[in-house]
């Protein structure tokens, strides 16, 4: 199993519980969310679905630099990770990714 591999099943498993329990409290929720959806689709360069992945795989891992529960400083590590993966896959983003993003975070599956 490749570390990719690693990363799209914890993605796979972890994203919806963690973006969840997050909205609100990041600046990024709906980038995250159309990144997930532009990662999962078929349609997706695999270097840009490794990118994504490891991006998210970061966000939702239970250690990083900065623990998470820490108040406004929390999630700058993740928002920095993050922020540097969607420059540069942000041209991959589609306005399908978009509105399954925005369809996502009004209505979060139960």
């Amino acid at each position: 199993m490749s570390s990719h591999d690693g990363k799209e099943r914890m993605v796979r498993r972890g994203f919806r519980t963690k973006i969840i329990s997050t909205v609100g409290k990041i600046p990024f929720a709906d980038e995250a969310v159309a990144a997930y959806c532009c990662a999962v689709d078929s349609a997706t360069p695999a270097h840009v679905k490794a990118a994504i992945f490891a991006a998210l795989a970061y966000f939702i891992a239970p250690v990083d630099a900065i623990p998470d529960f820490l108040l406004a400083l929390g999630y700058t590590d993740d928002a920095a990770v993050f922020w540097v993966v969607w420059r540069m896959i942000a041209g991959h983003i589609t306005d399908a990714h978009r509105d399954a993003a925005r369809r996502f975070l009004d209505k979060p599956p139960a």
